[in-house]
């Protein structure tokens, strides 16, 4: 078993209740639920617009949920509004069939530029990362933060070699600093440097200058397919 995957599992199966506690302790977990209940305050006519786009674009569900690593390789169901077809990993095996050069791009990035699973309601939500909005379920249970690494899969903490244990301190966040510092358009090695660099570095301030950064990032739509 590699590196990241023996710590991921090391960390999840302690039995002694002393997990290494989370970056930013009890101000940034109050302030990730403060946030969050003004968001939903504020947010909730827009929730329920999008709610009913997903909806009426093929009938099907809201809401997706897919397994993520959170903070001490806890695995969790990080939500988002469902922006690909249902049937999306047949979808993607038939497009890798007659495409196989797409093939690179995803074991690289674990992304597709051009996805042939996303809707095309689909496509302005992640344009403008509104898929998102749902984890503010996930922050407040505790799994998320409101700013923090992106949410990975187990085979995609690998890509973190030793910078994994930087990862699994801190909970993944709805944003962060690869968001706002161009997201896709930057390599997959820079989005692990981010990351530890954010563990490494955090602040209270650092959150709040994130927070302010993601605004015009998301407007800008750079990196975000």
């Amino acid at each position: 078993m590699r590196y990241a995957a023996r710590l991921a599992n090391r960390l999840s199966s302690r039995s002694d209740g002393e997990a290494p506690p989370a970056i930013g302790g009890v101000i940034k977990r109050g302030f990730d639920i403060v946030g969050v209940l003004a968001g939903i305050a504020l947010l909730s006519p827009l929730l329920l617009m999008l709610a009913a786009l997903v909806k009426a674009t093929d009938g099907g569900s809201i809401l997706y949920g897919h397994p993520r690593i959170g903070r001490n390789g806890a695995v969790f169901r990080c939500w988002k509004f469902r922006t690909m077809v249902e049937n999306g990993e047949e979808v993607l095996a038939a497009h890798f069939a007659s495409n196989p050069q797409d093939r690179d791009e995803w074991n690289a990035t674990r992304k597709l530029q051009n996805d042939p699973r996303v809707t095309r309601v689909g496509v302005v939500l992640r344009k403008l990362s509104l898929d998102e909005l749902p984890q503010i379920v996930n922050i407040l249970r505790g799994e998320m933060s409101l700013v923090g690494p992106r949410p990975v899969v187990r085979d995609e903490l690998e890509l973190y070699g030793n910078a994994a244990a930087f990862y699994l301190q801190s909970r993944p966040g709805l944003t962060g600093l690869w968001q706002v510092s161009g997201r896709n358009d930057v390599s997959y090695g820079a989005r692990v440097a981010f990351d530890q660099h954010y563990v490494e570095n955090w602040s209270f301030i650092f959150d709040l200058k994130i927070l302010v950064r993601t605004v015009p990032a998301v407007f800008s739509s750079r990196g975000s397919y």
